[in-house]
Protein backbone atom coordinates (compact mmCIF):
# COMPACT_ATOMS: atom_id res chain seq x y z
CA UNK A 1 0.00 0.00 0.00
CA UNK A 2 1.12 3.57 -0.97
CA UNK A 3 0.54 5.87 2.35
CA UNK A 4 2.18 8.55 0.54
CA UNK A 5 -1.10 9.40 -1.73
CA UNK A 6 -3.69 7.41 0.59
CA UNK A 7 -4.85 10.08 3.10
CA UNK A 8 -7.38 8.03 5.02
CA UNK A 9 -4.53 5.73 5.97
CA UNK A 10 -2.36 8.76 6.72
CA UNK A 11 -5.17 9.52 9.31
CA UNK A 12 -5.52 6.22 10.47
CA UNK A 13 -1.32 6.02 11.28
CA UNK A 14 -1.44 8.97 13.53
CA UNK A 15 -4.59 8.14 15.29
CA UNK A 16 -2.87 4.47 15.94
CA UNK A 17 0.73 6.02 16.46
CA UNK A 18 -0.95 8.41 19.23
CA UNK A 19 -2.87 5.40 20.76
CA UNK A 20 0.33 3.60 21.21
CA UNK A 21 1.88 7.01 22.35
CA UNK A 22 -0.53 8.02 25.01
CA UNK A 23 -1.65 4.48 26.00
CA UNK A 24 0.59 4.15 29.02
CA UNK A 25 0.10 7.78 30.16
CA UNK A 26 -3.45 8.45 29.83
CA UNK A 27 -3.58 4.43 31.42
CA UNK A 28 -1.47 5.29 34.66
CA UNK A 29 -1.83 8.50 35.22
CA UNK A 30 -5.35 9.68 34.28
CA UNK A 31 -8.90 9.59 35.50
CA UNK A 32 -11.91 7.98 33.31
CA UNK A 33 -13.09 11.79 32.98
CA UNK A 34 -9.56 12.27 31.25
CA UNK A 35 -9.59 9.20 28.74
CA UNK A 36 -12.97 10.49 27.59
CA UNK A 37 -12.36 13.87 27.02
CA UNK A 38 -8.88 12.91 25.08
CA UNK A 39 -10.99 10.30 23.06
CA UNK A 40 -13.40 12.92 22.41
CA UNK A 41 -11.01 15.06 21.26
CA UNK A 42 -9.60 12.78 18.39
CA UNK A 43 -12.69 11.31 17.16
CA UNK A 44 -13.84 15.25 16.58
CA UNK A 45 -10.56 16.12 15.01
CA UNK A 46 -10.73 12.77 13.05
CA UNK A 47 -14.61 13.59 11.81
CA UNK A 48 -13.22 17.03 11.07
CA UNK A 49 -10.91 16.16 8.67
CA UNK A 50 -12.40 13.44 7.12
CA UNK A 51 -15.15 15.68 6.17
CA UNK A 52 -12.25 18.40 4.35
CA UNK A 53 -10.77 15.47 2.65
CA UNK A 54 -14.62 14.87 1.01
CA UNK A 55 -14.60 18.04 0.04
CA UNK A 56 -11.28 18.18 -1.55
CA UNK A 57 -11.92 15.02 -3.32
CA UNK A 58 -15.82 16.26 -4.68
CA UNK A 59 -14.39 19.53 -5.56
CA UNK A 60 -10.77 18.89 -6.88
CA UNK A 61 -11.71 18.40 -10.66
CA UNK A 62 -14.35 21.14 -10.72
CA UNK A 63 -13.93 24.79 -11.53
CA UNK A 64 -11.85 27.26 -9.53
CA UNK A 65 -15.08 28.71 -8.06
CA UNK A 66 -16.58 25.57 -6.70
CA UNK A 67 -13.05 24.40 -5.32
CA UNK A 68 -12.76 27.64 -3.48
CA UNK A 69 -16.37 27.21 -2.29
CA UNK A 70 -16.03 23.47 -1.19
CA UNK A 71 -12.52 23.92 0.19
CA UNK A 72 -13.08 27.00 2.30
CA UNK A 73 -16.88 27.29 2.57
CA UNK A 74 -16.36 24.46 4.03
CA UNK A 75 -13.61 25.01 6.46
CA UNK A 76 -16.23 27.61 8.05
CA UNK A 77 -18.91 24.78 8.30
CA UNK A 78 -16.81 22.40 9.86
CA UNK A 79 -15.16 24.93 12.30
CA UNK A 80 -19.17 25.75 13.39
CA UNK A 81 -19.90 22.38 13.47
CA UNK A 82 -16.83 21.57 15.57
CA UNK A 83 -17.99 24.86 18.07
CA UNK A 84 -21.36 23.42 18.45
CA UNK A 85 -20.12 19.71 19.08
CA UNK A 86 -17.24 20.40 21.17
CA UNK A 87 -19.98 23.00 23.22
CA UNK A 88 -22.64 20.15 23.43
CA UNK A 89 -19.97 17.78 24.89
CA UNK A 90 -18.83 20.38 27.48
CA UNK A 91 -22.40 21.94 28.41
CA UNK A 92 -24.39 18.77 27.92
CA UNK A 93 -22.53 15.72 28.12
CA UNK A 94 -20.08 17.27 31.00
CA UNK A 95 -16.71 16.20 29.07
CA UNK A 96 -13.67 18.04 31.21
CA UNK A 97 -12.53 21.45 28.81
CA UNK A 98 -9.13 20.92 29.28
CA UNK A 99 -8.16 17.41 27.90
CA UNK A 100 -11.30 17.71 25.28
CA UNK A 101 -9.24 21.10 24.39
CA UNK A 102 -5.85 19.59 23.91
CA UNK A 103 -6.68 16.87 22.54
CA UNK A 104 -9.00 18.30 20.06
CA UNK A 105 -6.14 21.32 19.11
CA UNK A 106 -3.42 18.78 19.52
CA UNK A 107 -5.31 16.64 16.46
CA UNK A 108 -6.20 19.18 14.84
CA UNK A 109 -2.63 20.53 14.19
CA UNK A 110 -1.57 17.54 13.08
CA UNK A 111 -4.29 16.68 10.54
CA UNK A 112 -4.19 20.40 9.32
CA UNK A 113 -1.10 19.56 8.26
CA UNK A 114 -1.89 16.29 6.51
CA UNK A 115 -4.48 17.96 4.89
CA UNK A 116 -2.34 21.02 3.61
CA UNK A 117 0.08 18.25 2.65
CA UNK A 118 -2.44 16.29 0.21
CA UNK A 119 -4.00 18.89 -0.91
CA UNK A 120 -0.32 20.32 -2.57
CA UNK A 121 0.55 17.08 -3.49
CA UNK A 122 -2.70 16.39 -5.15
CA UNK A 123 -2.69 20.08 -7.26
CA UNK A 124 1.22 19.15 -8.12
CA UNK A 125 0.44 15.58 -9.38
CA UNK A 126 -2.96 17.55 -11.45
CA UNK A 127 -0.53 20.31 -13.12
CA UNK A 128 1.72 17.86 -14.34
CA UNK A 129 -1.08 15.71 -15.77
Amino acid sequence: MNLRNNFPAQVAVVLVSALLLMAYPLAAFASGEVRTAVAAGAALSTVNVMLGYAAIRYSFNKSHTTFLKAVLGGMGLRLLLMLGAFTVMIVVFGVQAMPLTASLFGFYAVFMALEIVYMQRRMTVGNRG
